[in-house]
Formats: structure tokens, C-alpha cells, sequence
């Protein structure tokens, strides 16, 4: 599987309107080769290198196999969203932008495209980003990755 968005480049540096200090946006994303035999997939964002440890930025999960993207801006809650979006971090649904501490290092936020072997994640409205990985990677069957950098 590749995943990509017209936003950024995989290692370049993510533009401030797809985070805290910009708009707080999702960026488009875009994938291919999604195995045939996925049933659905799960998109995940997070940063390893926060100082408290991975901090979860976004995990929306419960996509149609068939879908080859997400639109910008996918990642404010929608009732009629055709997927679900887990609590992040930041305690709200939904996506929640690269926002490292001031006068730090560069961040790197990975976005990781699980392909999975069930149609849908069985878990609780409030389930976290942290929930939703360890239920996929039960039946993860591909993975994509796509990282970008910011710092302030």
C-alpha cells in the first residue's frame, strides 16, 4: 500500500494550516494498493517524539475498503461521516494537528494506514486512538506510512 497527500511530502515539512497554529485542519490524504481482501481500513496519526511519550493525534477507523482517500478537513467530527473517529490526545474526536512544545526539536507525525480483515472495529463511542490500534492490529493485514515534520 503507498500513502500519500498533495499537502505534504513523506520526510518534508507540514504547512501550519494543518496544525495548532494554522487551522487545525486534516490534510488530504490519498492511498493505492489496498489489498483485495481488505474489508476495511483505519487511519492513525501520532508523535513519538512528544516528551511524555507516542502523543495520538488522530484515529479515524471503520473506512470502506473501497475508498481511496480522505478529503482535507475529514477530520472535524461529522454526524453523517461514513467512518469514525476516535478521542485523541487532546481529549476531542477527531483530528488534532501537530502542536509540539515551543523552542523544542522538530516533530515527526506519522500517518499510518492500517488495512484490515474486518469490516468494523467493535468498540465504545469514547474508545481512544490508542484502543483503535491495539483492536486493528489484531487484524492488520498491510500498512502504510507517511511522515512530516514540524517544529515551532
Amino acid at each position: 500500500m503507498e500513502l500519500h497527500s498533495s499537502a505534504f511530502s513523506d520526510g518534508a515539512t507540514i504547512p501550519t494550516r494543518f496544525t495548532c497554529d494554522g487551522e487545525d485542519l486534516s490534510p488530504e490524504l490519498e492511498w493505492s494498493d489496498v489489498p483485495a481482501e481488505a474489508l476495511s481500513l483505519v487511519l492513525l496519526c501520532d508523535d513519538p517524539d512528544a516528551p511524555m511519550g507516542t502523543w495520538h493525534h488522530w484515529a479515524a477507523y471503520d473506512i470502506p475498503a473501497e475508498r481511496a482517500g480522505l478529503a482535507e478537513g475529514a477530520g472535524r467530527p461529522a454526524d453523517k461521516a461514513s467512518f469514525k473517529q476516535a478521542m485523541n490526545d487532546f481529549h476531542r474526536p477527531g483530528y488534532g494537528g501537530a502542536c509540539p512544545p515551543k523552542g523544542g526539536t522538530t516533530h515527526h507525525y506519522h500517518f499510518r494506514l492500517l488495512a484490515l480483515s474486518t469490516d468494523h472495529l467493535t468498540l465504545p463511542e469514547t474508545a481512544g486512538c490508542r484502543e483503535v490500534e491495539r483492536e486493528a492490529r489484531k487484524y492488520a493485514i498491510a500498512e502504510a506510512d507517511l511522515v512530516g515534520l514540524y517544529g515551532r
